[in-house]
Parts: C-alpha cells; structure tokens; sequence
C-alpha cells in the first residue's frame, strides 16, 4: 500500500515526461530558428535530442506542434480563466485579466516582447506553421465556447462571445506581430508593450458594450 501523503505535485515520473517534453520542444525550436522550419527533419531533431522520432512523435504528434508547443497551454488557460472566475464574474471579465496579465509577465503567449522576434520570423516563413497557428485559434475559440456555455447561463450566444473576444485578441495580437517583424519598427519594447495594451483595452472595452445586459 502507497503510504506517501499526495501533495498535488507531480511525481517523478511525470516530472521526467515534462523534461523530455520541454527538450525536445527547446533542441527543435533552436534548430528551426537557426535554418528554417522546413529544413529540419523530425530525425534530425531525435538525434540532437539524444531520444527516438518515435518518442518525438509521441509528445508531439505533428511537427508543427514541436515549434508551436503552446498551443495546449493557451487551450487550458482560457478555459480554466472563465471556469475559475469569481461567482457573478462576467466571462469576459477573465479574459481581460488573463490577457493584460500575459501581457504584464512578458508570457510568450502575449507576443508583445522583441525577444520573440525570431520565432516570429520562423513562423511568417512557413505555411504549414501559419495554417497550424490559424488552426490553434480555432481550438481556443471552441474550447472558450464550451467554458461559456458550461459556466455562464446568462450569456445568450457563447459561441458569438467567444469568436468576438478571439477575434479580438488576434486582431490586436496581429497588429503588434506586424510591427515586431518590420526592420524598419525601432520602438522601445516598454512603449511597444504599452500601445498593446491600450489596443487591448479598447477591444475589451468595445466586447463589454456588446454584450452588456440590456437596461431594464
């Protein structure tokens, strides 16, 4: 019998997936920034990461996902931000909170740091990466959707909510990529941050006049 008292961390062995999984994902990303996201095989990467393609295919069963790796933890944050709200709190009220504090921790998610410029490069270089990125919008667009739908009665359209409030953030996310990826663009990373968060705040600002309650 397993007398050890659970602490709610993981045990080792999960411990060990999680290492593997992040060497993978940082030997693949190294290699794709240094010759391009096509030109690296899922072998190659294997050998650098010192395991088999099929452990690589096993963490990550598209190529794509080795450089887009994020994509099941912005997929659970945006789930767990509108399922973990306060009682009475609007959805979108989470997700603002959310989205300013990725933007305030310089998380990767944001993209509104300079030092993502090369991973940036990576993915405006290749198709398959961009077709996989769109397609990762659509999976935190629907699982948002189901979050509402579960947790928020009140709100008459979870899928509208949730395709205006994604459509949102990317459309505010795009304008800095752009701006990140023009050889021209010199701002100051702190005033780059600071006009995305006031693009921000206007988008959630013009999501709560859409959905407020209509007055009595």
């Amino acid at each position: 019998m397993n007398t050890q008292r659970s602490t709610g961390e993981p045990g080792l062995r999960e411990r060990k997936k999680r290492e593997t999984r992040q060497r993978i994902s940082d030997v693949a990303t190294g290699l794709f920034v240094e010759r391009g996201f096509d030109e690296v095989t899922v072998a190659e990467i294997a050998r650098a990461a010192e395991v088999s393609p099929m452990t690589v295919f096993n963490y990550f069963p598209r190529k794509e996902d080795l450089f887009l790796d994020r994509i099941p933890e912005a997929v659970d944050l945006v789930a767990e931000a509108v399922r973990g709200r306060a009682p009475g709190e609007h959805p979108l009220t989470a997700l603002r909170r959310l989205a300013l504090g990725l933007l305030d921790t310089g998380h990767p998610l944001s993209g509104a740091r300079a030092r993502f410029r090369p991973f940036l490069y990576v993915v405006a270089a290749s198709p398959a990466l961009r077709a996989r990125a769109r397609e990762a919008v659509d999976e935190v667009e629907h699982a948002l959707a189901e979050a509402v739908a579960e947790t928020a009665p009140d709100v008459p359209d979870p899928r509208l909510l949730a395709a205006l409030a994604i459509a949102a953030y990317r459309a505010v996310g795009t304008g800095t990529v752009a701006r990140l990826l023009a050889d021209t663009d010199a701002t100051p990373e702190d005033a780059l941050a600071e006009d995305h968060r006031l693009r921000l705040t206007a988008a959630f600002d013009a999501l709560d006049r859409a959905f407020a309650p209509p007055a009595p």
